[in-house]
Parts: structure tokens; C-alpha cells; sequence
């Protein structure tokens, strides 16, 4: 996990310079104060624009992904 770039797509260079898969990566805004509420994360990144894995939008379109991601910052990110 990447934050405080200026760019998601800087994050993501990092991150794939680092080993992780295209596949792997998603683009995210974190809004720590919203923490518990459905809006402390925002799935809304250029990043997420993939075609070829059946994500159209900026957004993370599939319910399963979201949970995977929403799990992981649940751990990560201390309320």
C-alpha cells in the first residue's frame, strides 16, 4: 500500500518497480476522519480504468473486489 502520492499513477509506477502485478493494484481515497462511515473510502481512480479485467469505470466495479480491498484497510489503517 502507496499513500500520499501526488499521483495515483506515481503509486502505482512504485508499486509495480516493487513487484506487484497490474492486476493487484487498485486506485483508492482514503478519508481517515469518515473512518466507519461508507464514505472513508472512495474507489475512484484513473488506475482502475481496465477493460481487459471487466472494470470500465474509474471506479472498482466488482462487489468482491471492494470487500478484499475494504478487509486489507481495515487492517492496515488504525482508526
Amino acid at each position: 500500500m502507496v499513500i500520499a502520492g501526488e499521483l495515483h499513477a506515481d503509486e502505482e509506477a512504485l508499486l509495480l518497480d516493487d513487484g506487484s502485478t497490474q492486476a493487484s493494484l487498485w486506485g483508492i481515497n482514503l478519508y481517515p476522519a469518515e473512518h466507519g462511515t461508507p464514505g472513508w473510502i472512495e474507489f475512484d481512480s484513473m488506475i482502475n480504468v481496465r477493460p481487459r479485467q471487466g472494470n470500465r469505470t474509474r471506479s472498482v466495479d466488482d462487489p468482491e473486489i471492494r470487500r478484499k480491498i475494504t478487509v486489507i484497510l481495515e487492517r492496515l489503517v488504525a482508526p
